[in-house]
Formats: structure tokens, sequence, C-alpha cells
């Protein structure tokens, strides 16, 4: 059982890429599709696909995305955990890395990068960097 999908994903891709492996399985669920879709829209993993097996719980399979061999996820950090709830105002979304990394949010609008908030023009709880 895990109590948080969103760290458990974040350390399966985190490992994943370390160890150099191309694909990472991880259970399926609304968050983590959400999260995977922001990350692949941003550029960060190649793709996912949904696998269904029979009498098994559906999972996701992450292809990682690599350039001159490093991962082009150098570090991935959760920000927000269910002990400490951390929230941000629009005003108060600073860039990441000045602007070589992003933030993912979950807002009312949906979950979405930090210059996609700011675009909308809407916070949220930052779940994690990305850089």
């Amino acid at each position: 059982m895990v109590n948080d999908p969103l760290s458990d994903l974040i350390a399966r891709i985190k490992n994943a890429a370390t160890r150099k492996r191309s694909k990472v399985l991880t259970p399926a669920s609304k968050l983590r599709q959400r999260v995977l879709d922001v990350l692949q829209d941003e550029g960060y993993i190649r793709g996912y696909q949904l696998l269904e097996t029979p009498g098994e719980h559906p999972q996701f399979e992450i292809e990682l995305k690599y350039f001159d061999g490093q991962p082009v996820i150098a570090e991935i950090a959760r920000v927000s955990k269910p002990g400490r709830r951390v929230y941000s105002s629009i005003r108060d979304l600073k860039p990441i890395k000045n602007g070589l990394g992003i933030s993912i949010l979950s807002t009312p609008k949906g979950v979405m990068s930090d210059t996609a908030a700011r675009d909308a023009n809407v916070g949220g709880e930052v779940l994690c960097r990305v850089y």
C-alpha cells in the first residue's frame, strides 16, 4: 500500500533515470496521469502508455528521455507532502533555474505547469519541481 502515490511516481522516475533505464512501470491513477501529461507536454519524458492485464491493477509504462546519454530529468523533487501542504499564489510563482525547470501545480483548473498557471492567472498546490 502506498500512502503518497505522487512521491512513489517521483521515486520510480528518479531511480530509473539514475540506472539509465529506458522505461519504468508505475501503478495507474488519475493524478499520476495528469502529472505525466504535464511532463510529456514540457518535453521531460518521451511518453507513456496504459498497460492493462486481466486480474491486475492497470499500470503506466513511462518512456524516459535522454540527451547525450544523460537523463533530461536531472532533478525531480516533491514539494507539497501529505504532512505539509505547500500552496502558492500566482504572485509567488518564481521561475525555476531561470526558466530551465518547471513546477507542477494542482489548480482549480487542473494539473498544470507553472508557466501555464501564470497564463491562466491561477495559483494552487505546488506538487513538485522538475529541472
